[in-house]
């Protein structure tokens, strides 16, 4: 788990993929910059903040991009200047790479670079 999760890709995931346990759930938010809600080690939840529901929407559109390009869907929900993200894998029905990939990846849009 060397590589930078923003470098990864996301891959395909086959119905039965079992989902993380709570060491490797906790192994991967440690790569993540902010603290994301693990759910009952079910989901990633996180929410950011903005000027207006404008620059929301821009974010959502942002988001979309990159969960496009990763075959990786959040689900997203918007209260006018509030983005809240939730991630999981639906064929694991909880968590693996994929949502830490895309977390990092959405973290990336709104976090200057280190």
């Amino acid at each position: 788990m060397a590589e930078n999760l923003t470098e990864k890709k996301c891959v395909s995931c086959e119905a039965g993929t079992p989902p993380f346990g709570a060491e490797k759930i906790a192994e991967y938010s440690k790569q993540l910059k902010t603290k994301w809600d693990s759910k009952e080690g079910k989901k990633l939840r996180q929410e950011f903040e903005f000027k207006d529901f404008k620059e929301a929407v821009a974010f959502i559109n942002k988001i979309a991009g990159v969960a496009e390009s990763e075959g990786h869907h959040p689900d997203i929900f918007v209260f006018y200047n509030k983005v809240a993200i939730e991630l999981w894998t639906h064929a694991s029905g909880g968590l693996t790479e994929n949502d830490f990939i895309v977390a990092a990846k959405i973290e990336a849009l709104t976090l200057p670079a280190v």
